[in-house]
């Protein structure tokens, strides 16, 4: 991914993408009565998704995954800025040994990080490929709507609302070819849980478990909502 592997998949995707955050259930059917079949409701999440230009996210790692140092990020999404996008937001993250919270902008495939204090810094390729892209979330053909289509044996688990938004919960299998361009650094095939909106079937929240009871949790929200990013 160059320089776009965190600051957010710093989503992923992550995948992503999900902070799973306030859930309540109103159905806990396991795929029967009316709800959806989880494959061809995967399919529609995936058609929608391809096309949104622009979103919020949301990301959190639960626990220790070496592949990303970013702990938590969120800010915005654009497919605009070169390369596959451009984001920017704030972010928790490990950088060269130090924790580091503060304001990114990644755009025309450069990193800018400002700290509690000065002004931004800009970061060469040999640091920023370490490091996450959540630019990769909104791609087309590699990010979260690739990973909606790939999900394997999707299964609707329950009605739900998530973030204010009535939403379906479907879990099932990735591989980790397809995972791992969201969440860098997966080396097995992952369970997902995703979120679906059951009125324009976009995604509202993923969470992908990892080994060792780790996981990353993405959120997307303000889909489509215009976004400008500039090098500061």
């Amino acid at each position: 991914m160059g320089i776009r592997r965190v600051v957010l998949g710093l989503g992923s995707l992550a995948l992503v993408g999900a902070l799973v955050a306030g859930c309540s259930s109103d159905d806990s059917g396991g795929g029967g009565g009316t709800l959806p079949d989880g494959a061809a409701l995967l399919r529609d999440a995936s058609a929608a998704t391809k096309n949104v230009k622009s979103a919020h996210f949301a990301l959190k790692v639960n626990g220790t995954v070496a592949a990303i140092p970013v702990q938590n990020a969120e800010g915005d999404l654009t497919r605009e800025g070169g390369g596959s996008g451009a984001a920017k937001g704030t972010v928790r993250l490990t950088l060269m040994g130090q924790l580091i919270e503060g304001e990114f902008v990644l755009v025309d495939d450069s990193l800018y990080i400002k700290g509690p204090t000065g002004g931004f810094t800009k970061y060469p390729s040999a640091i920023t490929s370490r490091i996450y892209d959540p630019s990769t979330i909104l791609d087309p053909d590699k990010g979260i709507a690739n990973v909606l289509a790939k999900v394997q044996e999707p299964r609707t688990e329950a009605a739900e609302t998530v973030d204010g938004a009535s939403a379906y919960r479907v879990k099932g299998k990735v591989a980790k070819d397809v995972v791992s361009a969201v969440v860098p650094g997966v080396s097995a095939d992952v369970d997902v849980t995703l979120w679906v909106r059951q009125d324009n079937k976009q995604p509202v929240k993923a969470s992908v478990a990892l080994p060792d009871n780790a996981s990353v949790d993405l959120s997307l929200s303000d889909v489509d909502k215009p976004v400008t990013i500039t090098a500061p």
